[in-house]
This record gives C-alpha cells, sequence and structure tokens, in this order.
C-alpha cells in the first residue's frame, strides 16, 4: 500500500532588511494556507526564513546583529505561524537563526525544525557544512560571513519519526556534501527537507557562479538518488537587498528526478504527492547498503595512501 505524503515546498522571494518579524510571517502562513488548500500535509519553507540574509554585511553592533536570531520558538512573533498550522492540520520545516546561552556564553545556529500538525516541534537540526568565512574578504559588494556568525551545528544528521515515514533535514551548503544525505540514508530516511539562500556571487569567480543553479540541482539530485530518499529543495530568492540569489525550488523523487519546480523568483508554492514507498525499490536493489556498500575497504583504500595512519 503506498504511503502518499501531499508536500508543498513554499519558495519565499526577497525578504527586505527592513521588514518586520510579523510581516515576514504573515507571508509564511499565507502560503501554508495556498499549500493546505491543495491537499498538503506538509510545507517546507526557506533557510533563514524569518529575515533577509544577514551574513552577507559585517555587523559589528552586537544588540543589531542579536535582532536576527530567535531566542525561542515559537516565539511572540512566530505564534501564529504555529497556531495556523494546528488550525489547518499541517506540519512545516522553518530554518532560523537560533540564539541559545550556555553558562553564560552565547552561542548562535544555523537551525531549522520540523512541526507536526498540531503545531508541536518534533525535531531539530543545527547546520553542519557553513560556508563563507569568520573575517571579512573585502573588495567585494557583499561579503558571505556564515563562519561569523553562527558555529557549525552539534547535533549530527537525526533522523525523525512523522508524517508518515522517516524525515531529515539539512540546510543550504550541507546539500553539496554527500556525507549529509548519506549518515541520515543509513538511518533509513524517507524525506530531507533542506532550505536554502544561495547567491549568484558566493564563489566570486564568473564561471562557477554562472553554474550556481545547476549545482544546486545536482548535489540535490544526487543526495536523492544515491540515498533513496525524497529531498525537498526550498529557496529565498531574487533580488535581496541588491544580492542575486538563486530560485528554482524544487521536489525531487528517489529516482533523481525532479517532479515539481518553482518558475518565478517571488513567493511561490509548488506541490507533489510523494510516494515514501518509492525509494524501496532502489534500498532494495542498486543501493543495498547492507548487501552492496564495503565501508571496510575505504578505509584500507586511505590508509594505503597516506591519508590516515594505519588501524593498529
Amino acid at each position: 500500500m503506498p504511503r502518499y505524503l501531499m508536500t508543498a515546498s513554499a519558495q519565499m522571494g526577497p525578504i527586505a532588511r527592513s521588514e518586520t518579524r510579523a510581516d515576514t510571517v504573515r507571508r509564511l502562513i499565507a502560503m501554508m494556507q495556498e499549500a493546505k488548500g491543495r491537499g498538503c500535509e506538509l510545507v517546507v519553507f526557506p533557510e533563514l526564513a524569518l529575515t533577509t540574509f544577514f551574513p552577507r554585511w559585517l555587523i559589528e553592533d552586537e544588540a543589531e546583529l542579536d535582532s536576527y536570531y530567535e531566542t525561542e520558538m515559537p516565539s511572540a512573533a512566530t505564534r501564529p505561524l504555529f497556531d495556523e498550522a494546528a488550525r489547518l492540520g499541517i506540519g512545516f520545516y522553518l530554518g532560523y537563526a537560533e540564539l541559545v546561552v550556555e553558562g553564560g556564553v552565547k552561542r548562535r545556529f544555523n537551525t531549522s525544525i520540523i512541526v507536526d500538525a498540531t503545531g508541536r516541534i518534533v525535531g531539530k537540526y543545527r547546520k553542519v557544512h557553513l560556508p563563507g568565512t569568520a573575517e571579512p574578504l573585502g573588495g567585494r559588494q557583499f561579503e558571505h560571513l556564515e563562519k561569523r556568525y553562527f558555529e557549525p551545528g552539534d547535533l549530527g544528521f537525526p533522523v525523525f519519526r512523522g508524517f508518515g515515514g522517516v524525515m531529515g533535514m539539512a540546510i543550504c551548503n550541507d546539500r553539496r556534501w554527500p556525507e549529509t544525505y548519506r549518515v541520515m540514508g543509513l538511518q533509513g530516511v524517507e524525506m530531507v527537507m533542506l532550505g536554502y539562500n544561495t547567491p549568484f556571487d558566493h564563489g566570486n569567480n564568473q564561471c562557477m557562479d554562472s553554474l550556481t543553479l545547476f549545482h544546486n540541482h545536482l548535489s540535490m539530485q544526487a543526495g536523492a538518488y544515491q540515498n533513496a530518499t525524497w529531498v525537498v529543495g526550498t529557496a529565498k530568492c531574487g533580488n535581496e537587498e541588491g544580492s542575486r540569489m538563486g530560485g528554482q525550488s524544487v521536489i525531487v523523487a528517489p529516482s533523481g528526478e525532479i517532479v515539481a519546480m518553482a518558475c518565478t523568483v517571488e513567493d511561490e508554492v509548488i506541490t507533489a504527492r510523494c510516494d515514501l514507498d518509492m525509494g524501496n525499490t532502489y534500498k532494495t536493489t542498486i543501493f543495498d547498503f547492507a548487501r552492496h556498500r564495503r565501508p571496510e575497504h575505504y578505509r584500507l583504500i586511505v590508509e594505503r595512501t597516506g591519508a590516515i595512519p594505519p588501524s593498529e
């Protein structure tokens, strides 16, 4: 019996620096309502969905920097989103900047959560693969200071049971690293939710930057196929404060095929009926890890190349 999950990717157009949380939450609610109207049970929002992409600037005033982070979730500003999800009976993935204080020390993470159809948080993930630099490079219109404003996630790549399947999360640059998908794949993941904010000038190299959208899809399609999982990639896109960001949000099947794609760089909802059993065809044949994967040989090869010391 197929396990169908009606899923939406809710792409966002630009968020201005002056936009309030209330403004942004109203946009998220409108797309959530549209997704529910199309019969969806789950909606995936972007990375840092509550604010403009602030790591593009050097922000030296700590109070200003703190204003971009959430210290609780839900907060007073985001509570309407949770309440509407519970009213509609729809779950969601949300990316945001998280600030926690531990032992009197501020810790900052690029975070996402899964919320079930009752409005309850059932999973949290913190971005592991942070791109960019900790110090400004200078000589460019925009910086990419994620390493300055976030620390690497400390929760690993967990999976969560919900929506009738095994669900996982990743954020933006995580999609480029095969271990992101493989760690979840080894846990039987059936759908990976992935929000991103990807500028066209992140490589500062015209040849590389011209391939931004190609590489975006390439990495998600490869991760989906090689781990027999659905991948829902949702962008924040368009011209945001002068920075051009890529869109083309997609829903990718375990076959690696794109089954739905956004065609604007504005707020746009795309949907697909995702059969969570579709990945079983690949998990029991080509990508049957137990039968075909040979991790013991990987270390042997690396030892022989001298990349790591021989095992005792």
